[in-house]
């Protein structure tokens, strides 16, 4: 599965990779994690004038920010209402005002960097009568949040459309170009970026030491680094330190980019009902592509995946006739058990090692938010509405029931993943997860292993694709004994 914005930009953003066990270098940070949070991050603190490294085990973008729909906005599906449920609605203006920092923060960088976006208007709809009620909620958070929404009763969609919230003037854009501007303002402001390196430990009383492996190169040995300080950018956090796993739910869901003979929708549509659609448009070199996104699941839970693409595509080429398929592609997102994301201290009072996480699917605003709130607490600033953002909060006690609910899945899951591993495993790889001894099950529609559990994701050769495992699944003796 290639991502559109990914095509043809393999290996664009590489760099030489540190000299292996080469301990003499101390920096003031290393990120861990080249999406749009490490990046950002980084580019932050560099123009503040810190020494920083980012470390990335792929290529810059190649997790979440590449394999996203791009979209800019800062009205998220039904998550205003969510969080305005569970912890009121000054809470839920602190998040927006959080996102719409963000978002204008990005629309200026762009602006200011020759990244193009599209300013377009983004609507939560109904697809159904019953689905309405939902959508109003949405629009009642909205309003209380103090954004600027309108209710529409119609729009110009060839899909059903029952009533929705329209936020005028959000954006879109290729994520790949934003991530490609980002590496070179890195490097024009002293930074360094590396390629192809994973991260396998930090540790460290003084500094802290950091070490892992070339991701590509088996053979080349480790490298290590010290840095003072540490932003751990990589979707969920690879150390287990602060139990933020256990706070988490991974998902993945799925995009397809068409080629149209008529007309495509103009704004960018997201569904409040089930099952989720997602659609946007996307310029190309040939013209306008209609993206749509949907078909989403649980990780570890992909016993339908290949189903549920064959309706998203079915859904496109029956209100879209004649759409070719062009791309499919997949990404991976994190959920708190609070509604809210995570940016701060690994540990309560931490000042060495940080994180983010926690989007929901909505990284192009929560990550430059999350950014700009890690940034501000490392150079000793401070943002009232960062407080939404914070890792270690009382808002999460709240969240206590959703927490247990969370803990008797993960036993579940684990209980029932022994006990149907040996029929559901390939032989070639055993199917314990390294991080915490889940049992993966596979799935077809992508080829990969899925861990119920935390999340982690690996290929079909069982190298590591998404955390917070680090190390790959174990390779079985040739004659298959376990």
């Amino acid at each position: 599965m290639n991502s559109i914005w990914l095509e043809g930009r393999s290996g664009l953003v590489a760099r030489v990779p540190l000299a292996p066990d080469d301990t003499t270098q101390t920096v003031d940070i290393a990120v861990i994690g080249a999406g749009i949070t490490g990046l950002t991050t980084a580019l932050l603190l560099a123009r503040a004038g810190l020494e920083v490294v980012v470390l990335e085990a792929r290529g810059a973008g190649d997790g979440t920010t590449g394999n996203s729909t791009g979209k800019i906005s800062a009205l998220h599906g039904t998550k205003l209402s969510r969080i305005a449920h569970r912890h009121g609605h000054a809470v839920a203006r602190a998040y927006t005002t959080g996102n719409t920092e963000g978002r204008d923060w990005l629309l200026r960088y762009c602006e200011e960097h020759g990244v193009p976006t599209q300013t377009e208007d983004a609507y939560t709809y109904a697809q159904t009568r019953e689905g309405t009620a939902g959508a109003r909620d949405e629009w009642n958070a909205c309003l209380q949040a103090g954004l600027p929404v309108r209710w529409e009763t119609t729009a110009d969609t060839p899909f059903p459309y029952y009533g929705g919230v329209r936020l005028p003037d959000q954006a879109q854009f290729n994520p790949a170009q934003l991530v490609e501007s980002m590496v070179a303002q890195l490097e024009d402001h002293g930074a360094h970026f590396f390629s192809g390196m994973r991260v396998r430990s930090i540790s460290g009383r003084g500094p802290l030491r950091i070490k892992g492996d070339y991701a590509h190169d088996a053979g080349a040995g480790e490298f290590a680094l010290e840095a003072q300080r540490c932003v751990l950018a990589t979707g969920t956090p690879i150390l287990d330190r602060g139990g933020f796993f256990a706070k988490l739910t991974a998902n993945r869901s799925y995009c397809m980019s068409f080629d149209v003979p008529g007309p495509i929708t103009r704004a960018m549509y997201l569904s409040v009902d089930a099952p989720l659609r997602s659609v946007r448009y996307a310029p190309s070199s040939t013209g306008d592509r209609l993206v749509v996104g949907g078909a989403g699941h649980v990780v570890g839970h992909p016993a339908h995946a290949r189903e549920a693409l064959r309706e998203l595509a079915g859904w496109a080429q029956t209100h879209y006739p004649g759409a070719t398929r062009t791309h499919s592609w997949a990404a991976q997102d994190y959920a708190t058990i609070s509604e809210l994301p995570y940016a701060g201290p690994l540990l309560p009072g931490g000042k060495r090692i940080y994180l983010a996480t926690g989007y929901d699917k909505w990284g192009m605003t929560n990550g430059i938010a999350a950014s700009l709130a890690l940034s501000s607490q490392i150079l000793g600033g401070r943002m009232d509405w960062a407080n939404a953002f914070a890792s270690w909060s009382a808002l999460d006690l709240r969240a206590i029931p959703a927490a247990i609910r969370l803990g008797s899945r993960v036993a579940r899951d684990f209980a029932s993943g022994w006990a149907t591993a040996m029929l559901t495993s390939r032989p070639e790889h055993a199917p314990v997860c390294t991080h915490l001894g889940g049992i993966t099950t596979w799935n077809d529609a992508e080829d990969i292993w899925e861990c119920p559990l935390h999340g982690s994701c690996f290929d079909s050769g069982g190298s590591v694709l998404w955390g917070p495992a680090t190390e790959p699944l174990d390779r079985l003796p040739a004659d298959g004994a376990r």
